[in-house]
Parts: structure tokens; C-alpha cells; sequence
């Protein structure tokens, strides 16, 4: 027996390398041959090939190949490879109002729902998505004082077709310049992966981001101690994110071996070679300045006019055999690219308003590099609202949705406290 490999259509898309709708055209005028399973097509290898060798190119009698791809998709019980087109059932209603805007909003409602009615108006305008969904852990979450704030009792394919329905709205919300943090657990989150592959694009992967959840744990079953989790970072297109690269501060422990040396006013500083590898033959940076060439095998790294100007700004310390060196200052350091592995410890349930609510010191690094001031964010798994109030204090526009009366009345009382204007609506 001869297997046959089965294509979604997002698999057949990106073979050959074509829209989805193209593919749906393809299959409805019949000129590519597709098997309905459930409620999505399948397309075999060999019909792809064969639509494939009938759009050959004439002039170079060359059939074209079907390319290799790192694209995968994630095949589970229930799955519908589309996203559901039927319309909300009713609109929202307004709970009160403070402001006159469109944004800065908390919409209290099933997010599926409510995120199908944001689409009209919102497809394209969106440039910051950061959502912290349930896990899937089969539990229910409640806050210090045993009350329920939420439910997370889908586990398996029920959970990942729960996630993708949503991923696929988030998707067309999300601007050009646009990215999604997605905060998952291990457990989960390398299946979420894929599915945001299919969804989002492999080649629109930006990062795994680990994130250290709270101390190392002792525990006697045999395994490794779980600290961390996952933070999954994507962008709608890769070459137009908004980027801002903000750098971590310099350790204090790391600044005293970086810049050893000690100015009595400026402080703490380093010096770096002003000569490097390679020989200038007729260039400005191989000749001679202030009587002195570089020494053998080497070049000036700056024009000897840039030269002159460091040392007239008393940038230049000439050591007791007379070789001169730049001297950098702590203080001017620009700070320290951010790796993947982030601390970003939780608080106690004694300490927040909501459970497994996060750190807010990561919720601002995550706004102040993959947004804008005046850009829109949104987080339908809104919680407490941290992302909300750090996007309000950060000058960005804002759209919260939770449908847990836990979650609202949290964000009622926190932006009251906090004395943010924003207007309350209903599913």
C-alpha cells in the first residue's frame, strides 16, 4: 500500500508560497482536487503535483517542484483549519463611561465574541498584543480570600482549538507593525507554538522567551525543578516590527568589573584601544597623528580629526610608555542588550488582586519595546488589568476583555485607585 501525505490548505499555501484564499479558489473552481474532512479540506501530495505540472511554464518546459518548507501544522480531534465567520448574537451594552474615546476600554464578555465584534472597525490597527491565557491546566483558580476568579477546566485538543480560534481573530486585529506576546506554560506551550506557526507564519517567530516565575523548588518527585515558563513572541511581519531594543541598566556587581578604574569627579570609567587589526595603505585612519603612527599591523579606528576632538574633550588617557587609550565613562554606558531569560518573579496571592497575576515590571519592558506611544494595545485575558494600567501610564491606547466578574471588579478598583479614565461595556 502506497501512503499518501494529506496538506491543510495553510500547508499547500505555503508550498506554493500563495495566499489561502488562492487556495480556496483553486479548490472551488475545481482545478485542484480536495477531500472535505469534517469541517476542513485536505489536498494529497499528489493532486498538488499534479496542479502543480499543469501550471508548468511553458517557455522552459520545466514543471515546478514543490518547495521545502519549515512550516508544520498541528493535526488534533475537533480542529477546523478556518475561523468562525457567524456573528456575534447581540452587541455590547454600556456598564459606564468617563471619556468620549474609542479606546481605553474594558469589555466585560466572552472574548471569541467580543473580538469578532472589534473586527470592522479594528483589522490592521493594533500593535500590541500581550495575552496570559489559561494553561490548560484542568483547575479552577481562585484569590486569597477562596473566592472563584476563573475557570481553566479546558485541557488537550479542547484547549488548543480554544486558543486557536482566538489566535486566528488576534492575527487580523494586529497592524503591519504589529507583535503578540503569548504567556503559556511548558506543558502546553510548545503545541501553542505550532499553532502559532500556522497561524502567524514560521518565519514570523521573533522569539521563546523563558520567564522565572519565583524560587527554585525542592520537591521529591523524579524530576528537574519548574520555575519558569514560557513567553511565545511573534510578529505579524517580521521586517516592519516595531522594535525599540531598550536595554537593561548595568548591574551594579557588573559595573565594577566592566570599569575598574576611578575618576575623583566623573566616577568610575574603562579604556579601549584606539588602534585595530588591519593596515590603512592610503586612508586618513594609517597615518600619522600627534608624532605617532599606529603600531605595526594595525590602523587608528577614528580619523585622526575624531582623534584630536576626544582628546580636547579629555577622552584620551596616554599610559607611562606613551600609548593612548579612550576612556568611557560608566555613566554613559547605553545599558545591556536583553537576552531571552527574563526574572520576572510572581507575588503571593497576599500581594496581588488576582491570581496569577504578573509581574508588572515585565509587563512594561514588553510595552516599552514592541509598542509606541499612541500605539493601541490590547490583552483579552485582561485579568487584573496590569497591561491595561501600564499602557495607560506609558501614554499607549488601550482595549481590555475577561469575562470574569473577578476580573472586572479588579480592574474597576485598580484604575479607580489609579485614577485612570476608561469606559466599561457588556457582552
Amino acid at each position: 500500500m502506497i501512503l499518501t501525505r494529506f496538506l491543510t490548505i495553510n500547508e499547500a499555501a505555503q508550498t506554493l508560497q500563495v495566499t489561502r484564499q488562492a487556495i480556496s479558489k483553486y479548490i472551488a473552481k475545481k482545478e485542484l482536487n480536495a477531500i472535505k474532512i469534517n469541517k476542513s479540506y485536505r489536498i494529497q501530495t499528489t493532486d498538488l503535483e499534479a496542479f502543480l505540472n499543469s501550471k508548468m511554464v511553458t517557455g522552459g518546459h520545466k514543471a515546478i517542484q514543490l518547495s521545502k518548507s519549515r512550516q508544520c501544522s498541528l493535526e488534533y480531534e475537533g480542529k477546523y483549519n478556518g475561523w468562525d465567520e457567524g456573528l456575534p448574537g447581540r452587541q455590547l451594552s454600556e456598564i459606564s463611561k468617563t471619556h468620549s474615546g474609542i479606546y481605553n476600554r474594558f469589555i466585560f464578555g466572552d472574548n471569541l465574541e467580543v473580538l469578532k465584534l472589534l473586527l470592522p472597525d479594528m483589522a490592521g490597527k493594533v500593535d500590541l498584543i500581550y495575552i496570559d491565557p489559561p494553561f490548560g491546566t484542568g483547575k479552577d483558580f481562585a484569590d486569597i480570600d477562596n473566592d472563584h476568579a476563573y475557570s481553566d477546566k479546558l485541557i488537550n485538543s479542547d484547549f488548543l482549538e480554544f486558543i486557536r480560534k482566538r489566535l486566528v481573530l488576534l492575527h487580523k486585529l494586529l497592524s503591519e507593525k504589529g507583535s503578540i506576546y503569548l504567556h503559556i506554560d511548558k506543558k502546553i506551550g510548545h503545541y501553542v507554538k505550532v499553532l502559532m506557526d500556522e497561524i502567524f507564519g514560521y518565519e514570523n517567530f521573533i522569539n521563546d522567551i523563558t520567564r522565572i516565575k519565583c524560587n527554585p523548588k525542592n520537591f521529591a518527585r523524579n524530576a528537574y525543578g519548574n520555575y519558569s515558563d514560557m513567553i511565545l513572541f511573534y510578529a505579524k511581519q517580521r521586517d516592519k516590527i516595531i522594535f525599540n531594543d531598550v536595554k537593561d541598566e548595568l548591574p551594579y556587581e557588573k559595573a565594577d568589573k566592566l570599569f575598574p578604574k576611578m575618576h575623583p569627579v566623573l566616577g568610575r570609567y574603562t579604556t579601549h584601544p584606539l588602534h585595530a587589526p588591519g593596515i590603512t595603505l592610503d586612508g586618513d585612519t594609517g597615518k600619522e597623528w600627534n608624532n605617532l603612527l599606529p603600531p605595526k599591523g594595525r590602523h587608528w579606528r577614528y580619523s585622526r580629526e575624531e582623534l584630536s576632538r576626544l582628546e580636547a574633550l579629555g577622552l584620551i588617557e596616554w599610559s607611562a610608555s606613551g600609548n593612548p587609550r579612550k576612556i568611557v565613562y560608566a555613566d554613559n554606558h547605553v545599558g545591556t542588550k536583553v537576552q531571552d531569560v527574563w526574572e520576572f518573579k510572581d507575588k503571593g496571592l497576599s500581594y496581588v488582586d488576582y491570581p496569577t497575576q504578573k509581574n508588572h515590571d515585565l509587563l512594561e519592558r514588553i510595552i516599552l519595546n514592541s509598542s509606541e506611544p499612541g500605539s493601541v494595545v490590547l490583552d483579552c485575558f485582561a485579568g487584573s488589568g496590569g497591561t491595561l494600567l501600564l499602557a495607560d501610564k506609558l501614554k499607549r491606547q488601550w482595549i481590555g476583555i475577561d469575562n470574569s466578574a473577578r476580573a472586572l471588579a479588579s480592574v474597576q478598583k485598580n484604575f479607580a485607585k489609579n485614577d485612570i479614565k476608561c469606559n466599561y461595556w457588556k457582552y
